[in-house]
């Protein structure tokens, strides 16, 4: 409903004859029904969000003026966690080249598990999770409805009361709230509500946040207690690293994955940073909400001292959840998958207007992320980079992408318009979500965290490669962590020349081969 009246410019135009024009009676240019424009979602998904959409989707047949009648065709098209979503017709589906008896028994099985633990069904398990904890039994009243562990919550009439806010130095108190500071007037089960306490922890679930919600007597807003209502919808989140891309855009993908649950992808919505600290946030990738909102990011302590009232509000999925996306994720083996992870990035690359800019003529794009950290530096980098650069086909750049120096959306343009990525192990691989979908990500070193990347890559269901060969690699010294002692990320490496070049030559073979390489748009054609 908040989305159809984001888009909606319904009129009821009044024919006014002009002075000295009475007897003209064309009629005037009739409106768009909807403001399609604000939609904003890239091509490709616009038939996914017609279907889950259908008021949308009907005023989209009954208005002339609507751009979206070919997406309107393909009525089949759905996410995959919508009721009825036939599997043929998936947004995507994983492969998946072998069985891994330890997590299945067939490859079918292989795939369906896969799905669940990183793609769509994803969404579909956390939405066959919700439950009502607080109902409403009149026409606005407060609703709190949550998934499993109180991981994702929606919330409608929200009471918060920051009149004497317990604020330190913890960015998550858990007892920041005490009873009667957070609640709406519904039937709240409290039993409910502390059954879903058992991941209690500040980035695995809301129920520090929410295990003092109460039940009130009477509606905040119509009761007039509110020193602040906000109509525009909300969405809290707790923040993982800003300073960390990895880390970062695991708030990011959950921003995004939470849209998916609340069906509702307008940015002409507030974010709201639940911290309970005096302190302020460091972002480096601040550009990104940019994809999700038109509005800065507020601080809850923004509404210190007022009782602030939320319309309509969600809670987001958390960056560090059990069993969530992305960090630390276990998933089943020898799987990858085109769906969830490929969309999050069209979105944001749409959003933020990242375009691919296309080839020229023979040639294929290769980045090389220097780093000028103290450690995983390639000590022979020069010599690597003089080896490529002994290959025609290869146009190539190096980039080090220090956030002073190259601006965050310059290093997703870069990226973008990357067909063969190489870095060393760190979080600037981070990156590769925003590859073309034909690229490789080559991991020159993974520094025996293995799984990192490479299940990063599975995600985004593009090509991963690693160096293999530990004889040609060489370390410049054991590495010293300050605590663990002999560290292998805490050091640099030189590599053999020959070796890396075979990799290379092996991922342009891939890049070459791929279907989508064929269709890539070249600069001749833009």
């Amino acid at each position: 409903m908040l989305l159809l009246v984001a888009l909606c410019m319904v009129c009821s135009p009044t024919v006014v004859a002009a002075e000295g024009n009475a007897g003209n009676t064309e009629p005037s240019p009739q409106p768009p029904l909807l403001n399609y424009n604000e939609l904003s979602l890239p091509a490709e998904h616009i038939p996914y969000f017609l279907h889950n959409n259908k008021r949308v989707a009907k005023l989209c047949r009954q208005d002339p003026l609507c751009p979206f009648k070919e997406a309107l065709l393909n009525d089949g098209a759905c996410w995959g966690y919508e009721k009825n979503c036939a599997p043929e017709n998936r947004f995507g589906y994983p492969d998946c080249t072998h069985v891994d008896s330890g997590w299945a028994s067939s490859e079918e099985a292989s795939q369906e598990l896969f799905w669940k633990q990183a793609d769509f069904g994803y969404v579909r398990d956390r939405l066959s999770e919700m439950k009502t904890l607080c109902k409403g039994t009149r026409p606005g009243d407060s609703t709190l409805k949550c998934s499993s562990h109180t991981r994702f919550c929606r919330a409608t009439n929200l009471y918060l009361d920051l009149r004497n806010p317990r604020r330190g130095d913890e960015r998550y108190k858990e007892d920041f709230l005490q009873e009667g500071e957070i609640g709406g007037r519904c039937n709240l089960s409290k039993r409910a509500l502390t059954e879903e306490g058992d991941h209690k922890s500040p980035l695995q679930s809301w129920f520090a946040e929410l295990q003092m919600y109460t039940e009130l007597d009477a509606q905040p807003v119509a009761n007039g207690i509110c020193d602040i209502i906000v109509d525009k919808p909300t969405v809290f989140m707790k923040l993982d690293a800003g300073v960390n891309m990895y880390h970062h855009f695991c708030d990011f993908v959950n921003l995004y994955i939470s849209q998916h649950i609340n069906n509702s992808f307008s940015s002409n919505i507030n974010i709201v940073m639940w911290d309970t600290s005096f302190y302020g946030y460091g972002d480096l990738f601040s550009e990104t909400w940019r994809a999700f909102s038109d509005h800065d990011v507020i601080h809850l302590k923004t509404f210190d001292s007022k009782i602030v009232c939320f319309n309509d509000a969600f809670f987001s999925l958390l960056p560090r959840m059990r069993y969530g996306l992305f960090y630390n994720t276990p998933l089943i083996s020898e799987c990858h998958t085109e769906g969830m992870f490929r969309a999050f990035s069209q979105h944001v690359l749409h959003r933020l207007k990242i375009p691919q800019e296309g080839h020229t003529e023979g040639r294929l794009r290769v980045t090389l992320l220097a780093r000028s950290t103290e450690y995983r530096r390639i000590l022979n980098q020069l010599e690597l980079i003089q080896a490529l650069k002994t290959v025609p086909s290869l146009e190539v750049r190096v980039v080090d992408y220090k956030y002073k120096s190259v601006p965050f959306l310059e290093q997703l343009r870069i990226t973008h318009n990357s067909d063969l990525f190489i870095g060393m192990h760190g979080a600037g691989l981070t990156h590769l979500l925003f590859l073309p979908d034909w690229a490789v990500v080559f991991e020159l070193y993974n520094c025996q965290d293995e799984s990192c990347y490479r299940d990063l890559a599975r995600l985004r269901g593009i090509r991963y490669v690693t160096w293999q060969k530990r004889d040609k690699v060489f370390p410049q010294d054991k590495g010293h962590h300050p605590t663990l002692g002999d560290h292998p990320k805490f050091t640099n490496y030189s590599f053999e020349v020959e070796e890396f070049m075979r990799l290379v030559m092996a991922a342009v073979d891939y890049i070459t081969q791929h279907p989508k390489w064929r269709l890539r748009p070249r600069r001749d054609e833009l």
